[in-house]
């Protein structure tokens, strides 16, 4: 039985669950056709990803290369036409749910950096996501994930023009010092005329990431950032602790985390927390907060931390994974430059996109995990009602240890009104403990036993 003494607070970033580092080949290669069969395919959610940025900061371990030479995003956009009309074949193959047929309720383009792409380049990746997907990308919340340096005029104008409702802008500190301490090139001139672009552009919602626990970071000097993200008045902003994982610029350097940084990171998170309540913001999950009167529309229908944890995901691109209720599938995974490359030169040249290749079988017992994580680290919690329509249990019979352990520690609200499950505001900071306790033991082994390259 694991202690009920509160384990160290940022353990893992649970965006995903399981993560790609527990998937593994399919032997059967099963079909894609066959994968969503049974599907719902009427309120899909499309995902695009953009395995390329211009430099990559010392503490990503996203499935990203530097720059991109020999006419490679070209070959890339071929290949994702070559995917898209596959899974669009597949999914028109395997029968229609309802009345309604394929239909796209939500759509992001991902990185990676996607405004790596030129204005060309951008236009054609709509067009994927429009004539060979079938996404009105006019109609329905599209999120866009751009560097300061590729947040141009003449790209922010096609993704405008095509229908973005969201940028998401990563910029991460606005004080140069700490900029160069987390291995990201940038000055703050440039920062603030790129979110000057982004704002003549008019894209309705923009959403500014922050990270603290840099390097030289103070609490004057988080206070410059946030004030500085504020003075935007970004409708969104997301406040991400930083990570030294292995492989990453930070990791090679010998940094390691330790108990006064995880102190120091609590409380640069507090800092931020109540800085932003203070001025008006909902806090939606220990990570993102939202301005109170910004649309809710296009914020919550792409907000990371809900979108890429829904069943009826469309993934296209190497580093993209695509859901139905019963298999989580992708490609194979890396931090590493020289494996990243090989994984993309691969799927550059492949042709047959009609089979799914490396997954994670959802059996009954991580679908109740994954739903239980998806809506406790929300901030508004989870119904207890809706978890027994799903599934016909309740929380506390399945998770019964857990739920009793987070309860022990002071992680869970008990002010929350009745039939609702939420965290206190100490569960919400400790998000990242908390999340990894709920992970199956096959994940917890596959994830072990996965060798990182």
């Amino acid at each position: 039985m694991m202690s009920t003494t509160a384990p160290r607070p940022y353990q893992s970033y649970v965006y995903a669950y399981p993560h790609k580092t527990a998937y593994r080949e399919l032997g059967n290669r099963p079909s894609l056709r066959d994968l969503w069969a049974d599907e719902p395919k009427n309120a899909l959610s499309l995902y695009l990803h953009i395995p390329f940025c211009e430099v990559r900061c010392g503490f990503c371990n996203l499935f990203t290369r530097i720059g991109a030479p020999d006419e490679l995003t070209g070959r890339y956009l071929d290949a994702l036409d070559r995917q898209a009309t596959a899974v669009r074949e597949a999914l028109d193959d395997s029968g229609d749910t309802g009345d309604t047929g394929v239909h796209f309720a939500a759509a992001a383009f991902g990185g990676g950096t996607p405004t790596f792409l030129d204005p060309g380049e951008l236009e054609r990746l709509c067009d994927i996501a429009e004539k060979r997907m079938g996404a009105d990308l006019a109609a329905v919340p599209l999120s866009v994930e751009a560097s300061p340096a590729t947040a141009t005029p003449d790209r922010l104008a096609v993704l405008a023009d095509r229908g973005t409702s969201r940028l998401s802008l990563g910029v991460q500190s606005f004080v140069d010092s700490e900029a160069r301490a987390a291995v990201r090139p940038q000055r703050r001139a440039d920062v603030e005329a790129a979110l000057a672009a982004v704002r003549d552009a008019r894209i309705p919602v923009l959403n500014i990431d922050l990270i603290y626990g840099i390097e030289g970071q103070t609490a004057d000097t988080w206070r410059t950032s946030l004030d500085a993200a504020l003075a935007w008045r970004p409708e969104e902003l997301y406040l991400y602790p930083l990570y030294v994982r292995p492989l990453t610029g930070l990791g090679r350097i010998g940094a390691e985390a330790d108990a006064a940084w995880d102190t120091q990171r609590l409380r640069l998170y507090r800092q931020g927390r109540d800085h932003l309540l203070a001025h008006g913001y909902e806090q939606v999950s220990m990570r993102m907060f939202r301005r109170a009167d910004a649309p809710k529309q296009a914020a919550d229908k792409t907000a990371d931390d809900y979108a890429c944890q829904t069943d009826g995901m469309i993934g296209l691109g190497c580093g993209a994974r695509s859901y139905t209720s019963a298999l989580h599938y992708s490609f194979d995974y890396a931090v590493g430059m020289s494996e990243i490359r090989k994984i993309i030169d691969d799927y550059t040249t492949t042709e047959d996109f009609s089979h799914a290749e490396m997954g994670w079988e959802v059996d009954a017992d991580e679908a109740r995990r994954r739903h239980l994580l998806q809506s406790l680290l929300q901030a508004e919690g989870m119904r207890l009602a809706e978890y027994g329509e799903r599934f016909g249990t309740a929380p506390a019979d399945d998770f019964p240890a857990e739920l009793d352990r987070f309860a022990a520690r002071g992680w869970l609200d008990d002010s929350a009104p009745k039939g609702l499950l939420r965290l206190s505001p100490e569960g919400l900071a400790h998000s990242d403990a908390l999340g990894p306790e709920l992970f199956s033991p096959a994940v917890r082994a596959a994830m072990a036993a996965y060798e990182l390259k």
